[in-house]
């Protein structure tokens, strides 16, 4: 254990994010999403959910803020809107901003989680519960 750093931060996710540079994207996967087929880098946390792996990689990662919206859900349905104004709160209170989260076309979603620097796939079975960061920049 480490002081002040999430327990959720193992050291394969630590490098991960330590290695990820600006503009490079990772991607929160639910326990339904296809993280294996679609990761380039996948770390397996079967035991945690997605808003506590949020919160833990948005106590360390920063957020682009060079793009209008640098956090993406899934187009989803209405069921699903209490999962993301969780989300939200999350990003707003780590950035200290109100941050914008596009709803993006679940095609869409795909084409960029293969794209992502690394797939983090939770053991969250709320269906829609994945969610992309863009990493920003540390500022002197």
């Amino acid at each position: 254990m480490l002081k002040t750093i999430d327990p959720l931060l193992n050291g394969q996710l630590l490098a991960l994010l330590d290695e990820m540079g600006h503009g490079d994207e990772i991607v929160i996967a639910d326990a339904n999403f296809p993280s294996a087929s679609n990761a380039r880098r996948l770390v397996d946390m079967p035991g945690t959910t997605a808003p506590a792996l949020l919160d833990a990689v948005l106590s360390l990662l920063p957020l682009d803020d060079f793009v209008e919206s640098p956090v993406a859900v899934m187009v989803a349905p209405p069921e699903t809107r209490p999962l993301y104004d969780g989300y939200q709160a999350s990003a707003d209170s780590a950035e200290g901003r109100k941050i914008v989260i596009s709803e993006i076309p679940i095609p869409d979603f795909y084409a960029r989680t293969a794209k992502a620097f690394a797939v983090i796939r939770s053991g969250e079975r709320r269906l829609y519960a994945n969610i992309l960061l863009r990493k920003g920049v540390i500022y002197p």
